[in-house]
């Protein structure tokens, strides 16, 4: 537990520090600190679940729930002022994109895959972000593809194909609907943050996660009753230390997280915030290892692959937007 506190709580430190500093390539910096809490987030989620020992405290949809309430609450203080500086009669079917997309479907998603993978084979799987988010722009958004983007999202498409393929190999008891979650939600992330960047980039960033957060509070209390998530720390001795990691998931690597990397994609491009999962996996996998979970060489070559094609695509473009 120490070692995962430490992590989200260095990721405090660094952000204030930068706040009160002018440095030259802020977003890079706001990129790598997102990075490090949400590549922390998959073994959080883990330890949401499991507790050291193997054993279930809460069920993969409770830490969903549990996860969105606590970023919703808050978030609460700031709804107020963003419903009133929004348009919400013209822009609610975004904001439901947004909250749903970006939100809600990956929160269960990721949750129930990492009831049969690994938190770092998650973490690798989620480095298809940037792919479909440069299909999205160029399928829904209009925006153009050079030569670069088109080779590089080739070389990504087949770096997950072999992810996809070796991890399920060393996986010992995850079966494919637990990695094709993941790469629904990574779908969903991409839809998210295109939605963001092209279609609300007008609000502030602070606005678009509460807002985002509060649509999904009652459904996330509903389902949180429904899975009659109280009785598990009234039965399980368990639950008070999986709690503290649901607590540090909701607070930092949800509620702070989504703000910061809502920010990023206003000020940058969707496809350079997108890019955040160049990192993120490499943290999962270390932090993964650190906790004993199994690799194999063949999966983290096909994460380089995966890497190095969404680098290709995304160099252009990082040059313009990193700024």
């Amino acid at each position: 537990m120490e070692n995962y506190l430490f992590i989200n709580n260095f990721a405090f430190t660094i952000f204030a520090y930068f706040c009160q500093v002018k440095i030259e390539g802020k977003y890079w910096v706001l990129l790598i600190l997102l990075s490090l809490i949400w590549g922390s987030s998959f073994i959080l989620m883990k330890r949401g679940m499991f507790s050291p020992l193997g054993e279930v405290v809460f069920n993969s949809n409770q830490v969903a729930a549990l996860r969105l309430i606590l970023a919703s609450i808050v978030l609460l203080p700031f709804g107020y002022k963003a419903f009133k500086r929004i348009n919400f009669k013209k822009d609610w079917l975004y904001f439901l994109l947004v909250a749903m997309c970006g939100n809600m479907f990956p929160a269960f998603l990721f949750t129930y895959a990492e009831t049969g993978i690994s938190s770092g084979f998650a973490g690798m799987l989620n480095s298809m972000t940037p792919i479909f988010t440069i299909f999205i722009g160029f399928g829904f958004f209009q925006v153009k593809m050079t030569w670069t983007q088109i080779i590089g999202s080739l070389i990504g498409s087949v770096g997950v194909v072999l992810l996809l393929f070796f991890g399920k190999s060393v996986s010992l008891k995850g079966e494919w609907a637990h990695i094709i979650s993941v790469v629904i939600a990574t779908l969903c992330y991409a839809i998210s943050l295109s939605v963001i960047r092209y279609k609300l980039k007008q609000y502030k960033s602070i606005d678009i996660a509460t807002i985002a957060f509060l649509i999904l509070l009652i459904p996330s209390l509903i389902i949180c009753t429904y899975e009659e998530t109280w009785l598990v720390f009234i039965n399980n001795s368990q639950a008070n230390s999986s709690f503290l990691a649901i607590s540090i998931l909701g607070l930092i690597g949800t509620a702070f997280a989504l703000f910061l990397f809502n920010n990023i994609i206003k000020n940058t491009s969707a496809l350079f915030a997108s890019s955040v999962t160049y990192f993120i996996p490499i943290v999962a996998v270390i932090i993964g290892f650190f906790f004993g979970e199994r690799l194999s060489v063949y999966q983290i070559l096909s994460m380089f692959i995966v890497l190095s094609g969404v680098f290709l695509a995304n160099f252009n473009s990082s040059k313009n937007t990193s700024h």
